[in-house]
């Protein structure tokens, strides 16, 4: 039995372990934000977070996930939209959308890291966007941040 967390919600799985953890959250847990793009982690279209950093869940066993934390583009948002989630929708990123939960998810993680990106440092996602909305996707990694910055500072000023 393998135990794990996805969106704050405890779940186990005793099925083939080698699954994919895509799989398992579009198949067994109804959590279908997360796409299914390309299955050998190169198009992003399936990245999710565990414990708190982006991975790509096409090619990650759910044999490897005891004990692990896994936010999913559902779990983003706690009672609000996240700043990037906010950008994305102020920038009108999303043509046809299909990668944007990943891309989303990648953005978080990298502003985690950085949280005033370079443009250099935004061209590190590697996540793939078929209708080329790269400067728009960059716009909105830039605006999140700056959401991100404003918020800590009000956040700072109510203490």
């Amino acid at each position: 039995m393998i135990k794990f967390t996805v969106n704050g919600a405890e779940h186990q799985f005793d099925g083939d372990s080698t699954m994919p953890l895509l799989w398992y959250l579009r198949d067994h847990a109804g959590l279908t934000g997360t796409k299914f793009g390309c299955g050998i982690a190169q198009c992003g279209a399936c990245t999710v977070h565990v414990d708190g950093e982006a991975a790509r869940s096409c090619t990650l066993p759910v044999a490897g996930l005891e004990g692990k934390k896994i936010t999913t583009i559902e779990g983003l948002a706690e009672g609000r939209l996240h700043a990037v989630q906010q950008a994305w929708m102020e920038q009108d990123v999303p043509q046809c959308g299909y990668c944007q939960a990943g891309q989303i998810m990648a953005a978080v993680d990298l502003l985690k890291r950085h949280p005033d990106p370079s443009d250099e440092q935004i061209n590190t996602l590697t996540n793939l966007c078929r209708c080329g909305t790269y400067p728009r996707i960059r716009s909105a990694i830039k605006r999140a941040a700056a959401l991100a910055k404003s918020e800590s500072a009000g956040r700072e000023a109510d203490a």
